[in-house]
């Protein structure tokens, strides 16, 4: 077990090298440059220079790429161009609410979404699973910003039950974890109904009935073991995809995450918190994964990762 641990981190070092690589090269060729916009267009050829030199932005690309490395290994990404402190402190100063954020519409996602499989599994053919198949569908259909917009118009501007956008209080974050966790919702739903009731067919589901045990009895407690695995699976896959939600998220209700500070920082062309916030995002998603596999490899004993016994 701890070869294969350490296998995946040093797979998931390679990811993280060529995720930090990508984004360099990415800010770099993109339109636009921080010193124009910190100088503004008043500024003179002098001042351009003078900030550009200081900035290190005059050096040749490879070179600038190999001091980047050097700094990123000990996670020192220099200081935001923006804020004027450490890109690095900048960035885990705003993850804690995008944490929050991604627990939040995970819970829901997988409490909901397991739920609706059950309902649906346990009854395939029914008109229940077909009215919870074809929410899915639309679940999914739905662009994130237009489902986000709606809950506000509803929930905020025509109820007034909800606020429209900030952070502070548990209220405030239920209508950006809904809108996070419906299309993450939609597809946990999906694949725990296909997978209950593919179980449901098995041999073991029919001794278990003919032991007297309720239909309950059987999904809850046989079924749901076995199709938990490919859940688990795709909750530990589609974290790096909650990561993209939340830029739209928070920008759509001002959540003061590390979405909104990518956004910001994109467009005033940070490039030191853009890398930052990049390298930090692909060690996390690195950590999903690999939990995700030690997961459910539990759940099942017939499962074992590669390498063990």
């Amino acid at each position: 077990m701890i070869r294969v641990v350490v296998k995946r981190l040093l797979i998931g070092v390679l990811v993280m090298w060529g995720a930090a690589s990508l984004i360099f090269v990415i800010v770099r060729v993109a339109p636009g440059d921080p010193v124009s916009i910190l100088l503004g267009p008043d500024a003179g050829q002098d001042q351009i220079d003078q900030l550009t030199a200081s900035l290190g932005l005059d050096r040749p690309m490879f070179a600038q790429y190999l001091s980047y490395l050097g700094h990123a290994v000990r996670f020192d990404f220099g200081d935001s161009y923006l804020f004027g402190r450490p890109a690095m402190a900048e960035v885990l100063e705003r993850l804690p609410a995008t944490a929050e954020l991604m627990l939040a519409s995970t819970l829901i996602a997988v409490v909901v979404g397991l739920a609706l499989g059950l309902l649906a599994g346990g009854r395939p053919g029914t008109a229940v699973d077909r009215v919870v198949s074809a929410s899915t569908i639309a679940l999914q259909s739905f662009p994130t910003f237009w489902v986000g917009i709606m809950l506000i118009l509803i929930f905020a501007l025509a109820l007034r039950l909800l606020p429209s956008a900030g952070s502070g209080t548990p209220a405030h974050l239920v209508l950006p974890a809904v809108t996070l966790a419906l299309p993450f919702t939609a597809i946990v739903a999906r694949l725990t109904r296909t997978s209950v009731a593919d179980t449901m067919r098995e041999p073991y589901i029919q001794t278990a009935r003919s032991k007297g045990l309720t239909e309950r009895q059987v999904l809850l407690g046989h079924a749901l073991r076995n199709s938990l695995i490919p859940v688990v699976t795709i909750v530990g896959l589609h974290m790096g995809g909650l990561m993209g939600g939340a830029v739209i998220v928070e920008n759509v209700f001002a959540w003061p995450g590390l979405g909104s500070l990518v956004v910001d920082s994109v467009s005033n062309r940070d490039y030191q918190v853009v890398q930052a916030a990049t390298f930090l995002i692909a060690g996390i998603v690195m950590l999903f994964n690999l939990v995700a596999d030690l997961v459910y490899s539990q759940l099942d004993p017939r499962i074992r990762l590669e390498g063990t016994s």
